[in-house]
């Protein structure tokens, strides 16, 4: 069988062209590739078509987007690879600024959103304009985060403007793409950390409650308590001079995921809305990460109708307020100044509320 991609003999990986395998190097230092007649996998979400082409790639999706059926299509117009080395684009015909960006008009680009989502954005009455811009700027392959924008922003000026993006260089491409994965990794791990620290507290409540009900058996049987080890004699008391030591205080996420638990505590007869919640803080803080100098998602309005039912009410100021918010003109806003945005504090509230969603032992004890 003719070969179908390229194999990195470094690291495994599966590259569909020499172009693919180019880039690797690059950004890699890797320069041992050979010809394979292994395909390179291609698992699409049945929910919003995004490929996936690995199982790892295709984890981490299911776990920012809690979508779960993927399709196998790595057999579809599979195709032998070209050994063809792409030519090289002449420099003065790429029109480079300083800032590496293309500044010819045709580089500006509307940019690539899930289609699935915009075409239900667009049967619930919204144009292309709005759709798109909401799918752009909430960052979200949810649908609900998309209408949570768009009822955010509906009095912005640009709202009917068709979003534009420019088109980077290869090289800023890559880096931004590492980047973005490494954060990511970053952030999956803290997440599968704390959630093992929910798990092994939900499994010693079990525990115990196990024993009492296992007591309580037998107390009903009449039988005698549960015979344990001796108790060994308590050692004498030395009097000795007591030193105390400082009490630390609880750290910003601490603070966070005590916020989330009490939320979801007080509110635990509607999951849904609980959720519906953090997702929507979850839209605020990631277009914040995402546009700092923007004012406008620095911004929110605390009479707005559609905040205070999906955050205000259940409590949701004091998650934004330790995130750096704070009441203005009256408490009549909550806003972040630009020069208080903390990305450090920003990420950790964006892991947090990705465990509160995500985890099914958040907030059970």
């Amino acid at each position: 069988m003719a070969g179908v991609s390229l194999k990195c003999g470094d690291c495994g990986a599966l590259l569909k062209s020499v172009q693919e395998a180019q880039d690797h190097a690059e950004l890699t230092s890797h320069s041992n590739f050979a010809e394979s007649t292994e395909p390179v996998l291609n698992l699409v979400c049945k929910d919003c078509g995004k490929p996936c082409r690995s199982i790892t790639e295709s984890d981490l999706h299911t776990k920012r987007t809690g979508h779960t059926d993927f399709v196998d299509q790595t057999a579809v117009n599979i195709e032998p690879i070209s050994l063809e080395v792409p030519k090289a684009v002449p420099e003065d015909a790429m029109d480079i600024d300083a800032d590496g960006v293309s500044g010819k008009p045709e580089d500006l680009v509307v940019p690539e959103v899930d289609k699935k989502l915009l075409e239900e954005l667009e049967s619930m009455g919204f144009s292309t304009a709005r759709a798109t811009r909401a799918l752009f700027n909430s960052g979200s392959s949810i649908l609900e985060a998309a209408v949570n924008w768009l009822v955010e922003h509906e009095s912005d000026p640009d709202i009917d403007e068709m979003p534009l993006e420019r088109i980077r260089i290869g090289k800023e491409l890559l880096e931004a793409k590492r980047i973005e994965e490494e954060n990511e990794r970053k952030r999956i791990i803290a997440l599968r950390k704390a959630e093992k620290e929910e798990e092994k507290k939900a499994r010693e409540k079990i525990r115990k409650k196990l024993e009492e009900d296992k007591a309580e058996r037998r107390q009903r049987l009449g039988l005698p308590p549960e015979e344990h080890q001796p108790v060994k004699p308590p050692t004498p008391i030395v009097e000795e001079k007591k030193i105390m030591l400082p009490i630390r205080p609880a750290t910003k996420a601490e603070q966070m995921r005590e916020c989330l638990r009490s939320i979801k505590q007080k509110h635990k007869e509607d999951d849904a809305k609980v959720k519906r919640a953090f997702q929507t803080l979850l839209t605020y803080i990631g277009n914040v990460v995402k546009n700092p100098s923007e004012e406008k998602f620095r911004k929110i309005r605390l009479t707005n109708p559609s905040f205070q039912e999906r955050v205000g009410e259940l409590g949701g100021v004091a998650f934004l307020e330790l995130c750096g918010f704070a009441k203005s003109e009256g408490d009549e806003f909550l806003f972040l100044p630009q020069d208080k945005v903390d990305m450090a504090i920003l990420t950790s509230a964006g892991s947090e509320l990705n465990s509160a969603i995500n985890n099914p032992f958040f907030g059970v004890l």
